[in-house]
């Protein structure tokens, strides 16, 4: 991140999850948040001009063309595929952002903690659309997306032993690998993370069963 040690003290704190205590320049999640909160303050938060806040970093045109055009490189997935402004691609990039969260039981805050459905819930908050808060509330809510039907980035998925028994929720990301693959906060001992589950309803995903999916 080349930091200077005067900026990188000014963005290090809070340290993030996984990181050095202290925080350290040399360590690459430390520097990665410091980075991240040094756009933000320079104007980036929210995508709102992220050109800029590279421009605040280094003054050179040809400098902010050459990293954004290397961090699309790096970052394309189905995820951005998804049409400016809809709740669900705003819900899921939201989403991606928190991996590396902490699972808390009941948790909905972000850098704190989340479980399954508080960070779903708080992701379409985000996307200005208002969740219940269970796993087996926001299924029931649907709208369903119907079986076999594909699914799109956002749409949510859920597990557990039946309808009736919802568990589990994760946000569609899309196809990884010849995978489908979800964001969630999986259980007590993880962090958020992007992982595989099954492409058809029914199948066995751990001790659960993969129920279907909803399009809020």
């Amino acid at each position: 991140m080349q930091f200077e040690p005067a900026t990188f003290a000014a963005y290090d704190l809070p340290v993030p999850p996984g990181g050095a205590n202290p925080p350290s320049p040399y360590d690459p999640i430390d520097a990665v948040y410091a980075a991240a909160r040094m756009l933000c303050a320079n104007g980036a938060a929210n995508g709102a001009d992220i050109s800029g806040a590279v421009f605040a970093y280094n003054h050179a045109s040809w400098y902010v063309a050459e990293v954004l055009a290397l961090a699309n490189s790096y970052g394309q997935s189905q995820a951005q595929t998804v049409a400016a402004g809809t709740a669900g691609g705003i819900a899921l990039d939201w989403a991606l952002a928190q991996v590396g969260t902490p699972y808390i039981w009941g948790g909905e805050t972000p850098g704190v903690g989340f479980d399954c459905s508080g960070l779903t819930q708080a992701a379409y908050k985000v996307a200005g659309m208002a969740l219940p808060r269970t796993a087996q509330e926001q299924y029931d809510a649907g709208p369903q997306v119907p079986a076999g039907e594909p699914l799109q980035p956002g749409d949510l998925v859920f597990f557990g032993s039946g309808i009736t028994d919802v568990s589990h929720v994760g946000i569609y990301v899309g196809a990884q690998g010849g995978q489908s693959v979800m964001v969630d906060a999986p259980h007590t001992g993880a962090d958020v993370r992007v992982e595989p589950f099954p492409d058809a309803v029914g199948s066995t995903w751990g001790g659960e069963t993969y129920l279907g999916a909803t399009a809020p």
